[in-house]
């Protein structure tokens, strides 16, 4: 009887404080992305396209909007005799055991007893809140070439950010597609390398079980801090096979807003129908929603609108979900506004990342002034978002708010989810946070 022989273990269960307002109710792997997606999407259509079907999500923070989104994992295609995905959530097994997942490695120990079950002949752990693109086959097959223990996709980094990761040195045993891991470190202050781990690990399944019975009862349970150092300590091998296409880590609003702006332009750094990403096209209706309406007299230019849009206005470089309506006399500029947000007439939001539900009043402006120029650059004309024109720091506004008539909310300010209506003021001061 053939059975696959890959389990992937996807880490999805944690908030991230970075991205604040964004996670208040939802794991930041279930944070919409691109227009109609969510970044767990990512990691599931890579496995899909790898042919690995036998899949945990281990998930913990507010998983209500998670198991929603995977449902039967049929937009996958992970129904079947010998694949489908399986949501682990904490659990207590006695009354001394604790109930929450006390680190990534924990969150694995805890589930030891589904991979015994499972008896897979390798293990790759992914975490599911990165943007990429990758093939894991390729990966697992460098794996068995030599003979490792541990296998960890690694990609390069400027040096001045590296200290933010997990670090590997690696030799240069097989050149460009990877090498033996000589040194490894956990955010380092100091980096003495630029291979940054991508958090896809892939295990021999006794050296990953024995680890975690070896760590368990001590006070840190995390694979970059604990798991990878311990086995360097006990000399096992290892080895950094490395990716060299796009990642998006998207931990910070800006990074997630940069993600974001990647999907525009003629030669995309991300393109999603390329990748082959999928994602639960029932989760909110979004296949049954309407074909976008673009109004008489509304412009588009360089953006993503995805179907049951309603355009009146302006829309430039800018990434619209299913259900959002912006009026008349309305500029919406590099922005990214999710599911169902109505911006009223005679508007101005450039840098925006708005969540759900979300009304804009008549004449509100949000983010940074638009210069009178502004919509003659256009990501086409070869503009970097970083660069003058998208400059300013990213407006944040959560979920389920009601902005009141020409409110001005200044660059880089941050609206807490579902703001009384008595707490709202005309102006909100750049970098303000509105709790």
């Amino acid at each position: 009887m053939n059975t696959p022989s890959t389990l992937a273990m996807i880490l999805a269960g944690s908030r991230v404080d970075e991205l604040d307002v964004l996670t208040c109710y939802r794991p930041k792997s279930a944070v919409p992305f691109g227009g109609f997606c969510r970044v767990i999407d990512f990691a599931l259509s890579n496995l899909m396209n790898s042919s690995i079907e036998r899949i945990a999500i281990l998930s913990q923070y507010r998983s209500f909007s998670l198991i929603n989104h995977i449902g039967t994992g049929a937009a996958w295609d992970m129904i079947g005799r010998f694949r489908g995905i399986s949501i682990l959530p904490p659990f207590k097994d006695n009354m001394d055991s604790a109930d929450w997942y006390l680190g990534s490695a924990d969150a694995v120990y805890k589930n030891l007893d589904f991979i015994r079950y499972h008896r897979p002949e390798e293990i790759l752990i992914l975490s599911g809140d990165h943007i990429y693109n990758m093939d894991y086959r390729k990966m697992i097959a460098y794996h068995y070439e030599k003979k490792a223990d541990l296998t960890i996709g690694c990609i390069q980094v400027p040096l001045e950010k590296a200290h933010r990761f997990g670090v590997a040195a690696l030799d240069d045993e097989d050149g460009e597609r990877g090498g033996r891991v000589l040194s490894y470190w956990e955010k380092p202050a100091e980096p003495q390398s630029r291979w940054a781990s991508l958090t896809v690990l892939c295990f021999r399944p006794e050296v990953l079980c024995r680890a975690l019975e070896e760590n368990h009862g001590k006070n840190s349970y995390e694979f970059g801090r604990d798991i990878i150092p311990m086995l360097m300590e006990q000399n096992c091998r290892i080895y950094g096979y490395k990716h060299q296409g796009y990642w998006g880590y998207t931990r910070t609003v800006e990074e997630y807003w940069q993600s974001n702006m990647d999907l525009l332009g003629e030669n995309p750094k991300i393109d999603m129908e390329k990748w082959g990403v999928r994602t639960n096209l029932a989760h909110r209706g979004i296949c049954d929603v309407q074909p976008t309406l673009i109004g008489e007299k509304a412009t588009v230019q360089n953006s993503m609108i995805y179907n049951g849009c309603v355009v009146e206005g302006e829309v430039r470089n800018s990434i619209l979900f299913p259900g959002v309506h912006v009026g008349k006399g309305t500029v919406v500029e590099g922005s990214v506004l999710f599911f169902n947000n109505e911006i009223g007439e005679n508007c101005s939001l450039n840098k925006v990342v708005a969540d759900v539900n979300s009304v804009f009043g008549e004449g509100v402006r949000v983010g940074p002034s638009l210069g009178k120029d502004f919509g003659a650059v256009t990501a086409r004309d070869g503009l970097n978002p970083r660069e003058p024109g998208m400059a300013g720091a990213v407006t944040v506004i959560g979920w389920n708010n009601q902005i009141p008539a020409c409110t001005v909310i200044g660059e880089g300010a941050t609206i807490d989810p579902q703001l009384p209506a008595e707490q709202w003021k005309k102006c909100v001061a750049p970098g303000e946070v509105m709790r």
